[in-house]
């Protein structure tokens, strides 16, 4: 069952995706050659904390630390460490969930580390593009495969590999809610809603479409070791139209 946000809802989850955005915000700030990613996470604690928030990933199924941070061919789920340091020409996806008063808000974004070569510029780019194109679908009225099938559009059009395993879905009151959303098309029908929350959160690699999970047992990586990037945002379909609650509010 897919749940539909209440204007009350809606309010909290708009709070809990500006703190969110204040931890993007900061990560942009900080992210360096030769910082660690525990010193990365130990930084998003603390503004998550002092916004009176809730790290919604701390202890979320196990998982040890408050951000996922996935370097080059790490696609999502990449556990903070001390001993690993980000340099020169990477790649960094941060996914990070606040929880404000009981609604989560759930943002990832991928951090050039310097300069980048060509390829991965292309590929970030790419990714980004295709949240946008898949936020600028989630209206009520349109189904989800409208959201898939813009997402795989920019895929295709820069001939960048698709993650199939994983995927963008229903956000709330807990972080994993229904539905699942592909990113690419499925023929789901499903209707959207107004009131609908989901979290839309392509990842695109440089190679093929292929990943596997380390024997850490989170960390997902592409097969082929090429780069991956993430980009991902929670949007609400309202009446008039997107409503992206993981950005700064004004």
């Amino acid at each position: 069952m897919i749940n539909r946000k209440s204007r009350e809802e809606i309010k909290l989850m708009r709070h809990a995706g500006h703190i969110v955005a204040l931890v993007h915000k900061k990560m942009k700030e900080v992210v360096e050659p030769g910082i660690s990613t525990k010193e990365l996470d130990d930084i998003a604690y603390h503004v998550i904390k002092e916004n009176r928030a809730i790290p919604t990933f701390l202890g979320y199924s196990g998982f040890p630390a408050t951000i996922c941070t996935s370097i080059n061919e790490q696609v999502v789920h990449g556990i903070p460490s001390e001993d690993v340091k980000v340099k020169e020409g990477d790649i960094i996806s941060i996914d990070v969930g606040a929880t404000y008063h009981g609604l989560v808000g759930d943002s990832a974004w991928s951090y050039a580390v310097g300069e980048l070569d060509d390829d991965k510029k292309r590929l970030m780019k790419a990714t980004e593009e295709a949240l946008y194109a898949g936020v600028a679908k989630m209206c009520p009225g349109n189904v989800l495969d409208d959201i898939s099938g813009a997402v795989e559009d920019v895929a295709n059009s820069y001939h960048f590999g698709i993650v199939r395993q994983y995927g963008g879905h229903g956000v709330g009151h807990v972080m994993h809610e229904e539905p699942f959303l592909f990113n690419y098309r499925v023929g789901d029908q499903t209707l959207i809603k107004q009131g609908y929350a989901i979290a839309i959160e392509p990842m695109l690699n440089l190679g093929g479409d292929e990943v596997e999970v380390a024997d850490d047992e989170w960390t997902v990586s592409t097969v082929d070791k090429k780069p991956s990037a993430h980009f991902e945002h929670t949007v609400i379909a309202t009446e008039d139209g997107p409503l992206i609650t993981t950005k700064l509010m004004e």
